[in-house]
């Protein structure tokens, strides 16, 4: 599918469908409108009446207007009211309208929305980011696809001629989350620890960026005694993940992004039992995929910002090489943790990640990890937890993500809830009481950077959705990538 700017006329545009949005109470046909629904002979006028159509945002209709004529169907949709338009917006009315042309079998579609904010590359972008993720499907595993209608071939974007820049900045965004997409979807027996290594080697050889991959015996040599305690019962070997994006001349800024790599976490000896969602606990990777993914996207778009994508691979399995309850681990800063429950494991490997990653001397670093129940239900399945003691991270982040369409939420971090992580015979316990489980999972991770600017977003909620969702097909949403790519677009 090739999405293009063009600068028609409605009345001059020809092809399957057109796509026209329309302000919620404001669905009255004047001016241009007006002059097509003309050329279709009140046909417009006659579907919004008989639909009772008011413009609410996203709600469709359509009708076909000629048989032999230049334009086959009209799709009207909603963009809600005027005052509350937002890029989010223009991005889930694109969705709905590609949707409808996918089922109406177009293979051509135009779409004219408003200019958000008299910034057309945006409006550009979004609509971009809307079309193209509403229309991916994963079907890799399907031995008989069910999808095998026409499919949307070219889209143009009326009213945006000269913005090629923004719709290829959004097709190199879009790979990224579909990257994480794939990876977070793919079952654990497709996607190892292995497999996001060659991933991450894949991308650096089709983009030209540095990697190193750390084995065991690198990881033992750097004293990574929590990463290494939670892989030590898995029959596949961990892999300590570093890409690095470096711009030619000298970097603005340098970051770092951290994801937690569980690629399958049964709870080890504290397993999970029937009716925990182990059934789901492949997308415990959920940040390796938007660091992974984010890291696509940022090799393609190139920025001038040097950027470190890192991420402790592993699988949290029993065997008899297990760590047990009441081991202590000690982290390659020479913390010691007792490990009070081995299915509070991710904050175990993030914290030799977040060590490593401290050591490189960035600007800032921010980790993503679906670290905590305690957090979807504090806030729900469609928002990140954000926590950070640094306010202009926090401010740069809620930015983003506000941007990209993906909620987030900064919770507080509470020192005095450390003391739930106190322990009588190592430095610190692995898990707090059930109380702010999602603040202490954060504090606990505080205490393995010194100085660095950092932030911890927790995705167990956003990473997945169970239900079809604007852009979002159910299952793996890619979430994260949109975000930190405008993190560090933004420096």
């Amino acid at each position: 599918m090739k999405i293009q700017p063009s600068d028609k006329a409605l009345l001059d545009w020809a092809g399957d469908s057109l796509a026209i949005g329309l302000f919620e109470d404001a669905v009255e046909l004047t001016g241009e409108l007006a002059k097509l629904d003309e050329q279709f002979a009140g046909v417009l006028k006659e579907l919004i009446a008989e639909e009772e159509f008011t413009a609410k945002a996203y709600s469709t209709i359509f009708t076909r207007v000629s048989a032999g004529g230049s334009i086959r169907k009209v799709i009207l949709v909603g963009l809600g009211k005027p005052e509350a338009l937002k890029l989010e917006t223009l991005r889930r009315a694109a969705a709905a309208v590609a949707k409808v042309a996918k089922k109406q079998k177009s293979k051509t579609l135009a779409v004219s929305f408003p200019v958000w904010n008299n910034q057309p590359a945006a409006t550009a972008q979004a609509i971009t980011e809307g079309t193209q993720l509403a229309l991916y499907q994963d079907i890799r595993f399907k031995s008989e696809p069910e999808d095998k209608g026409a499919k949307i071939e070219t889209v143009d974007l009326l009213g945006l001629s000269g913005q090629e820049a923004a719709i290829t900045l959004a097709n190199h965004i879009v790979s990224g989350v579909i990257l994480a997409r794939e990876l977070v979807a793919a079952p654990a027996n497709e996607v190892t620890p292995i497999t996001l290594a060659e991933t991450a080697r894949a991308i650096a050889t089709e983009h030209g960026i540095e990697v190193t991959i750390l084995e065991r015996e690198d990881c033992e040599k750097l004293g990574m005694g929590a990463f290494l305690g939670v892989a030590q019962a898995s029959d596949l070997p961990p892999k300590f993940i570093h890409l690095t994006y470096k711009p030619e001349g000298t970097p603005k800024r340098k970051l770092a992004i951290i994801g937690k790599g569980l690629t399958f976490d049964s709870g080890g000896l504290n397993i999970k039992g029937a009716g925990s969602g182990i059934e789901t606990m492949k997308i415990d990777m959920g940040g390796a995929g938007a660091t992974l993914g984010a890291a696509k996207a940022i090799a393609q778009i190139k920025p001038d910002v040097e950027v470190h994508f890192i991420s402790a691979a592993t699988e949290n399995m029993i065997s008899g090489h297990a760590m047990h309850p009441g081991d202590i681990l000690r982290a390659s800063n020479g913390k010691t943790i007792e490990v009070n429950n081995t299915d509070a494991e991710g904050r175990l490997t993030l914290a030799d990640a977040l060590v490593y990653t401290d050591k490189l001397g960035v600007d800032a670093m921010v980790d993503l990890a679906t670290l905590t129940g305690a957090c979807v239900i504090a806030l729900g399945d469609d928002i990140a937890g954000l926590y950070t003691n640094d306010d202009a991270v926090a401010s740069q982040l809620q930015q983003a993500a506000e941007t990209a369409g993906e909620k987030l939420w900064r919770m507080p971090m509470e020192e005095k809830y450390f003391e739930g992580l106190k322990s009588g015979i190592a430095d610190m316990k692995n898990t707090g009481p059930r109380p702010g489980g999602s603040i202490t999972a954060a504090l606990f991770l505080k205490q393995f950077i010194k100085d660095t600017p950092w932030a911890h977003l927790d995705i167990a909620g956003p990473v997945w959705t169970d239900k079809e969702n604007g852009y979002n097909s159910s299952g793996a949403t890619g979430y994260g990538v949109r975000t930190l790519v405008n993190w560090v677009l933004a420096q």
